[in-house]
């Protein structure tokens, strides 16, 4: 084999486990990030974290005038982040989908509205 297929150490020691996964491990629940930067910075944890884990972002700039208009149109404010923290509750089974359905009616959330991504 090549010299670099096989890391020595990591052979013989016991893996070692990320920050954020010693951080969120033990914690109840699904896990939702938001930033007002791309939905990729925080994706990147993704692999560590054997939970669901839901990720919003800002995935494009100069679309609003303010804070509050880039993370309504970016799916971003906290009506977003409760509806996607419910819908992994209820991936998880903890909530039923119904109180998805609640909170997108009571917010205001048009399921219609196209991708911010895609505007």
């Amino acid at each position: 084999t090549d010299a670099f297929d096989v890391c020595p150490a990591c052979t013989t020691e016991t893996p070692r486990v990320p920050h954020v996964a010693r951080c969120l491990h033990s914690r109840p629940g699904p896990i939702v990030a938001a930033t007002d930067y791309i939905r990729t910075y925080a994706d990147g944890v993704r692999p560590y974290l054997k939970k669901t884990y839901k990720v919003l972002g800002t995935d494009g700039f100069g679309r609003s005038d303010s804070r509050d208009n880039l993370r309504r149109f970016f799916e971003v404010n906290r009506y977003y982040v409760t509806v996607a923290a419910l819908m992994a509750l209820a991936e998880d089974g903890v909530v039923e989908r119904k109180s998805v359905a609640d909170a997108i009616a009571k917010y205001g959330i048009d399921p219609n509205k196209p991708n911010p991504t895609t505007v």
